[in-house]
């Protein structure tokens, strides 16, 4: 039998938008609007004790699974929520991720801090980190045609 080993890490990612951080919690809340930067959920209940959940990959290969729980939301300031991620039926993380979003002069920051068990070498923070700020890029572009719409 293998080695079984949970390394634990912490990123943070911050990011700035030109749109009142209403407006930017709207993106996460709304399952229309999060669709077009996350991707559509299979499941998406957005309140406290709700769950989301997507499946996906790429054609032909592994399916990513993303479960997470709600655990705290408060209105245009803060998101918390707990996740798991398995490749089809291996478990590689657990996590607890906070999204706050905070006003500027300007419009907003938003800053996306992660803190995780990246479990038996299947998944490093690095990787996780640098797919989220891939993702959270995509929001950027979503938020970027808001403004321009209104």
């Amino acid at each position: 039998m293998s080695k079984r080993i949970a390394t634990h890490d912490t990123f943070v990612i911050e990011r700035t938008h030109d749109i009142s951080p209403a407006q930017v919690f709207a993106a996460w809340s709304d399952p229309e609007t999060k669709a077009q930067w996350f991707s559509k959920a299979d499941e998406f209940d957005f309140r406290v004790g709700g769950k989301e959940t997507n499946r996906g990959g790429p054609q032909d290969g592994p399916i990513f699974t993303f479960e997470a729980r709600y655990q705290e939301i408060v209105p245009d300031e803060r998101i918390v929520y707990s996740y798991t991620m398995d490749l089809d039926e291996t478990r590689i993380s657990v996590s607890v991720t906070t999204v706050e979003f905070h006003p500027t002069e300007t419009g907003s920051q938003l800053i996306y801090t992660e803190q995780g068990a990246f479990l038996d070498g299947h998944d490093t923070s690095s990787q996780r980190e640098h797919g989220t700020k891939v993702i959270l890029d995509k929001l950027g572009e979503v938020l970027r045609n808001v403004r321009e719409t209104n």
